[in-house]
C-alpha cells in the first residue's frame, strides 16, 4: 500500500473528505515519510475543524472524534538513549 493510501485510511477520508492530495503529500514529508506521524497531525487540524455540514444537514462539534482517532497514532516521543 503507498504511504498516501494507508494516511488516507488512518484519517477516514473517505468518510469525511478533508484534504487534497498535495496537502497529504506535504503532511508526509513534513512528517519524514513517518505515516502516523502525518496521520497525527492531519487528524489535529480535522479538529480544528468542529462542525460538519451535509446536505443541509448540520452536526456540531466534531472535533472530540477526531482527537481520539489522534490519540490513537500520536506519537510517543520515548527514545532509547544509549
Amino acid at each position: 500500500m503507498e504511504p498516501i493510501d494507508e494516511l488516507k485510511m488512518l484519517i477516514r477520508e473517505a468518510q469525511a473528505p478533508y484534504f487534497d492530495d498535495v496537502e497529504l503529500w506535504y503532511q508526509l514529508d513534513r512528517a519524514g515519510g513517518d505515516v502516523e506521524l502525518a496521520a497525527y497531525r492531519c487528524l489535529i487540524i480535522k479538529a480544528e475543524n468542529c462542525q460538519v455540514q451535509v446536505s443541509g444537514l448540520s452536526i456540531a462539534d466534531t472535533s472530540k472524534y477526531w482527537l481520539r482517532l489522534a490519540a490513537s497514532v500520536r506519537p510517543s516521543g520515548s527514545r532509547v538513549v544509549m
